[in-house]
């Protein structure tokens, strides 16, 4: 079954709120087996919201609506759905009741008028009760059995509801389930991953994989449809397999909900290892990405921001000899950095990250771009030279995503006592 969302308020085009409700909805749609080929965003004008839903009846077979079922004149979404089907408006008298209660006994005051426009549904309707506010929900079916439900814009009325009632309601018209993992590949490029399973994209069916690139990382995600959560598990299993023989140690995890520095944080934890950083251009955005995994704090104690070469050698004991010889920019102060904060934090593993993250400062012989990245880990030291594009703070973050992989691969690699 073909699925589509319309997404209804002036305030999402005018970029004034992100339409969290529309990813949401996607991938709710996507669990539950709908194929969800088109979205659509329509301001608060009835003329235009009749004719994106008129479109939607031609191509797909489930049409969610959300927004614009609130007291306002603005609020057209269910007199324009109504008026396409060639539906009367009649008050529902188990929803008036609900709207004097929520009134009366929730925030305790008196309705206005124009609240009792939220009672009105189309003939026919299925009413869904909304459990926090007050537009209830609405499914319809058409004369040609296709299904248009109607939701509340706000997440906090739109999740519950579509969770407690919706789901259920569209799961009994599914027969098959959509499952999906992600396969998280650290330090490689998306070109790279993509020619390494150029054989599997090019004879794929069902599983399938999609690659997604993300900074310093390429997710790979498995995709499989069953009738079952259990069965699709099984149909996707020698895919991922086959993909951990050809990435190896570059798959960091196959769990959606583990990124790349939660990752090194649990392998730190699992050592019994303590890290610090010592930062010059990334200027704290590598120690800002630890704190942010819960319990960061059992592994990282102590970080360093030493933008300045005077900064570099008082806190971090880099030679003034190896800064004037090499340059602050150079693999042999990025080795420096690494053993200098490991020793003046007593950490047992240490990144480090010096480069040029532009626009200027760049020359020939070190051009904007040229990061050079530490690792130290028990009196082991590996520097890489990366060459990164993009504006300032694109350079910042592919270092800092680079730093934090190879910290994971060193860690792996030097770690175990």
């Amino acid at each position: 079954m073909v699925a589509e969302l319309i997404s209804v308020g002036t305030e999402i085009l005018l970029g004034n709120i992100t339409n969290t409700n529309a990813r949401y909805l996607s991938e709710q749609c996507a669990a539950l087996g709908l194929s969800c080929y088109y979205q659509v965003t329509v301001g608060d004008n009835e003329a235009r919201l009749k004719a994106a839903v008129r479109e939607a009846l031609t191509r797909s077979d489930v049409i969610i609506l959300t927004g614009g079922l609130g007291p306002t004149n603005d609020d057209l979404t269910k007199e324009a759905v109504a008026a396409v089907l060639g539906l009367p408006l009649a008050e529902d008298a188990h929803t008036r009741e609900r709207i004097e209660d929520y009134f009366n006994h929730g925030i305790r005051r008196a309705p206005t008028e124009n609240n009792w426009k939220q009672a009105l549904v189309p003939e026919g309707a299925i009413v869904v009760d909304n459990h926090n506010g007050t537009a209830p929900g609405l499914i319809l079916k058409t004369q040609d059995h296709k299904l248009i439900i109607l939701l509340p814009g706000p997440p906090g009325e739109l999740y519950p509801m579509f969770e407690q009632d919706i789901k259920p309601y569209l799961s009994k018209l599914t027969p098959e389930i959509i499952y999906s993992r992600t396969v998280k590949i650290g330090g490689m490029g998306e070109s790279y991953v993509a020619d390494a399973i150029k054989d599997i994209l090019a004879s794929q069916t069902n599983p399938t994989i999609a690659p997604y690139a993300k900074t310093g990382e390429v997710h790979l995600r498995v995709t499989a449809r069953a009738a079952s959560k259990k069965e699709a598990k099984a149909m996707m299993r020698p895919m991922i397999l086959e993909l951990k023989k050809r990435f190896g140690s570059n798959i960091f995890t196959t769990r959606e909900d583990v990124t790349l520095e939660g990752k090194l944080v649990e392998m730190l934890k699992r050592y019994g290892l303590t890290v610090t950083t010592a930062e010059s251009c990334s200027g704290g955005l590598l120690s800002g990405r630890l704190v942010n995994v819960p319990g960061a704090s059992d592994v990282l104690h102590q970080c360093f921001v030493t933008y300045a070469n005077s900064a570099k050698h008082r806190l971090l004991g880099v030679k003034n000899s190896t800064l004037k010889k090499h340059g602050a920019v150079s693999r042999q102060t990025a080795k420096a950095m690494a053993g200098g904060a490991a020793k003046a934090a007593g950490a047992d593993v240490a990144l480090a990250i010096t480069g040029i993250a532009g626009p200027d400062g760049g020359s020939e012989e070190k051009p904007v771009g040229l990061v050079y990245i530490g690792c130290y880990v028990r009196g082991y030291t590996e520097v890489v030279e990366c060459h990164f594009s993009g504006n300032r703070a694109k350079v910042r973050e592919a270092s800092v995503a680079r730093a934090i992989d190879l910290g994971r691969r060193c860690v792996m690699k030097y770690g175990r006592k």
